[in-house]
């Protein structure tokens, strides 16, 4: 139990470190209402809106990560990288000085290194928990300071080398994703008995699979025998006006609903295949809802974990791969088709989706920290 204990959280940069974050301090305070959370992070990325906005005190610190490459203007960010890293280990100090919390948990995000092993340093229990198969850097040199390591995927272990054997807890889903259903998602959106075909590139769309989706769409629409709903993101607002510029007739047609971001926790459960990228929290709602996908990684992220995140689906025949490099229009129509007229193969591939997930994480996640302040 962890009532009246005081606990330090450490999340930074993205909603994939920040998010489960903020679903395993909610976890800890519906089970002890006495405890006392705080999160430390930076005061320019998203926790600076996210986590007050969850109701939670956010602590600052300044720190950023390095570039990997030799031109002039990335050598000048690392020397500012290097200097922020040293002042940055006296504010976490006066942090946790301040607060002195019995417990600090780090979900990842360059905030997250000086935080734990300023803590692990400070005899303070420690964990830390990492959503992708293929760990981060930060992670994966706290890996061996801290009392317990936390993982999404079973595949991450082989990349860690932690003083303590890892748990596998899987990620905190969305509880509207978890109590989801399908058929009463289905009837809302009137997809009138036909299968949905959900695509999203991400909140600032992604250019590749937009095309791609593109290409899908044209070749497609006039067979009738599915339902699209594509998320364009940000910097893809003229795909329907793309599209009706190649003919193709979008206001008249109840099968194509172009849009700029997607309700997820309404529209998920009603898909019968998803196109998508492959972040750890997307792959984990995908499982959750037993869903069939087309992953097509980013190239862009660190470390190429994407990539891993899929294969670890596609090992078990619960998702179909398909890198940017060789991601076309063609490509993603022929793989589409053939999965849309395979229906036995569709189910399996949702059915191993399924068999994937795990669906009480923040539980394992609050039993697991509970154990190292014991």
């Amino acid at each position: 139990m962890l009532n009246g204990k005081k606990i330090l959280i450490a999340a930074g940069g993205t909603g994939g470190h920040i998010n489960p974050a903020i679903g395993t301090a909610d976890y800890i305070k519906q089970k002890n209402p006495d405890a006392e959370i705080v999160f430390v992070g930076t005061a320019e990325k998203m926790e600076s809106v996210l986590v007050p906005k969850a109701g939670y005190e956010l602590r600052t610190i300044s720190i950023q990560g390095f570039y990997r490459s030799f031109k002039w203007e990335d050598i000048k960010h690392n020397i500012v990288t290097v200097i922020k890293l040293l002042r940055s280990s006296s504010a976490v100090k006066k942090i946790i000085k301040d607060f002195k919390p019995d417990l600090v948990i780090g979900f990842g995000g360059y905030v997250s290194g000086p935080v734990l092993r300023m803590a692990a340093k400070m005899k303070i229990p420690t964990a830390i928990h990492e959503q992708n198969a293929f760990p981060g850097v930060t992670n994966k040199a706290l890996a061996g300071k801290v009392d317990r390591v936390m993982l999404t995927s079973e595949k991450a272990e082989q990349y860690l080398k932690s003083k303590n054997p890892c748990v596998i807890t899987g990620l905190p889903i969305r509880g509207e994703i978890l109590s989801a259903d399908a058929e009463k998602a289905k009837a809302e959106l009137n997809l009138g008995g036909k299968p949905l075909i959900l695509s999203m590139g991400g909140s600032l769309g992604a250019k590749p699979v937009n095309d791609a989706v593109f290409g899908l769409i044209k070749a497609k629409y006039k067979d009738n025998d599915c339902v699209f709903l594509h998320a364009t993101g940000k910097n893809g607002t003229d795909f329907a006006e793309r599209l009706k510029a190649d003919g193709v007739d979008v206001d008249g047609n109840d099968n194509i609903r172009i849009t700029e971001y997607i309700d997820i926790p309404k529209c998920l459960p009603a898909a019968d295949l998803v196109i998508c990228r492959s972040g750890a929290s997307t792959l984990s709602e995908l499982q959750a809802s037993g869903k069939a996908s087309v992953l097509i990684p980013s190239p862009y992220v660190a470390e190429n974990h994407q990539y891993h995140n899929a294969k670890a689906l596609v090992d078990n025949n619960a998702a179909v791969l398909i890198e940017e490099k060789d991601l076309t229009p063609e490509k993603l129509t022929e793989t589409v088709n053939g999965l849309l007229s395979d229906r036995e193969r569709l189910a399996q591939i949702s059915a191993n989706a399924k068999k994937m997930a795990v669906t009480d994480a923040t539980e394992r996640i609050y039993k697991t920290v509970c154990e190292i302040v014991k």
